[in-house]
């Protein structure tokens, strides 16, 4: 969505988090505010087309196929909330889990503006948000899922911090595969298309890997990366 030159974000919250700053921004006034999330001076996310997110629920849910009738799902990383609003739309998840490490990304959902996306889904009952550290819960956790869809960074190329390039190293991607029941999904956000994170998940052992774009305004389109765990 472009913005008028004059258009100056609004800082609404800006606070040291576990992995340095985020920021919350508003651009536009009115009924129709644009809402962005900044960690690190590195724009992550914002309100203005959640379309990509959807998608990597949706694209999840297809590859787990039918004869799954009550899945259970964790998405890594709360973002601006449109993958989790879109996962407890859907009545056919048995448990949608939410891991999200910065407190105040969880606060903006709770009582801050992100609630007009996320709060009838926050209070689901099926619905749960861990405050945690994707890759450290992944590597300790004995929860089982039949889907992973991860979005905490702009993608496996485009980190947001240092660390976060553990989740996409060969023992990261060994943990997404050990929280997955046998025929899991993982399904990895990238803002452009990986071919190196393709191997790494045939690497890892994951089967069907794929990547699903969808077009947006700009030039490059968002993509989700797929693969399977094999049963």
């Amino acid at each position: 969505m472009p913005f008028p030159a004059t258009d100056t974000p609004v800082t609404l919250d800006r606070r040291e988090g576990s992995c340095g700053e985020v920021v919350l921004r508003r651009r536009g006034s009115g009924e129709d505010p644009v809402y962005e999330i900044i960690a690190n001076g590195c724009f992550l996310m914002n309100t203005s087309d959640g379309r990509s997110e959807r998608l990597l629920v949706d694209a999840a849910r297809r590859a787990i196929g039918t004869g799954n009738v009550a899945p259970r799902v964790l998405i890594g990383g709360l973002g601006v909330g449109f993958s989790l609003a879109r996962a407890a739309a859907d009545p056919s998840w048995r448990r949608i889990a939410v891991v999200e490490r910065e407190q105040a990304v969880i606060d903006w959902h709770r009582a801050g503006p992100l609630a007009a996306i996320s709060g009838d889904a926050l209070g689901d009952p099926r619905c749960v948000i861990l405050h945690t550290d994707l890759v450290a819960y992944l590597r300790s956790t004995t929860d089982r899922y039949d889907a992973l869809c991860l979005d905490i960074d702009n993608g496996p190329d485009w980190t947001v911090t240092e660390d976060n390039g553990d989740l996409y190293s060969p023992s990261g991607l060994a943990a997404c595969k050990g929280a997955l029941d046998p025929g899991g999904v993982l399904a990895v956000w990238s803002a452009k298309p990986s071919t190196s994170f393709e191997d790494a998940l045939r690497n890892a052992g994951f089967t069907g890997v794929r990547t699903e774009e969808i077009r947006l305004a700009r030039a490059v389109p968002d993509v989700v990366h797929l693969g399977v765990r094999p049963a």
